[in-house]
């Protein structure tokens, strides 16, 4: 009795299963045959065992193709990606583009390039301002120091003319005040001007009466003296103009 070929079409009738439909001969036969298949190596069974023979075949095609498949990282990688991207679709999402990412850096470092050049600009304004604000504060300052020096003048001309009736005498009491105040309007930077003799200079000198013949002119009388700080003309001198000597 073969397994291969001799196996009836019903097993399940009685006449199948009837105990004397085989001999024990044929009974302990197939015991045999069937021991013989399961100790004999793939691809090498007996005769009358080829059915066994080509499913031994399929099944090792079939594990070939498996075991390819699970080598293939491709496939692993590809498997994945599709989960990823059914699951974010399931979740209401699309897969993020990796073009946004590098848009989104470039709109970065364009408004980082931005906020550098104002940066540069407000330090440039400010640097301005600083130098603008020191240049004013030293304009009023010398402004402040010529009024104050400006108010000093009338107390200049009295000793001046103190001096004139012979009143500042060496050792006496109010030369000693015009000596210090003379010093103070000099720490001052105040200096006097107009001086008998010198050339008579519009800028400098105020003519009250001019008693030149020739075109040239000189300071003749000075009847008040006149002051200056640095460039600017405090007072100019009071004088009477004459021809030179």
């Amino acid at each position: 009795m073969s397994l291969g070929n001799d196996m009836p079409d019903d097993p399940g009738a009685p006449a199948n299963t009837d105990p004397e439909g085989a001999s024990p001969n044929e009974a302990e036969a197939a015991v045999d045959e069937a021991r013989l298949a399961q100790e004999t190596p793939d691809g090498d069974f007996p005769e009358g065992a080829e059915d066994g023979g080509n499913i031994a075949e399929e099944l090792d095609d079939i594990d070939a193709e498996i075991g390819g498949l699970q080598d293939d990282p491709d496939v692993e990688v590809e498997s994945a990606e599709d989960d990823a991207a059914r699951d974010l679709q399931n979740e209401g999402l699309e897969p993020v583009d990796d073009g946004v990412g590098a848009g989104v850096t470039s709109s970065v470092e364009k408004q980082l390039e931005e906020m550098t050049a104002d940066l540069k600009r407000v330090s440039a304004e400010y640097t301005n301002y600083r130098r603008r604000a020191e240049r004013d504060r030293a304009a009023t300052f010398e402004l402040a120091k010529a009024q104050v020096a400006s108010d000093l003048l009338p107390i200049a001309d009295d000793f001046d003319l103190a001096e004139k009736h012979g009143d500042l005498k060496e050792e006496g009491p109010l030369k000693v005040f015009s000596d210090k105040f003379t010093k103070l309007i000099a720490d001052l930077g105040v200096e006097k001007f107009g001086q008998e003799g010198e050339a008579f200079d519009p800028n400098f000198h105020e003519a009250v009466q001019d008693m030149s013949s020739g075109d040239e002119k000189t300071v003749a009388t000075v009847l008040r003296a006149g002051y200056r700080m640095g460039d600017s003309v405090l007072r100019t001198a009071m004088v009477v103009i004459g021809d030179p000597e």
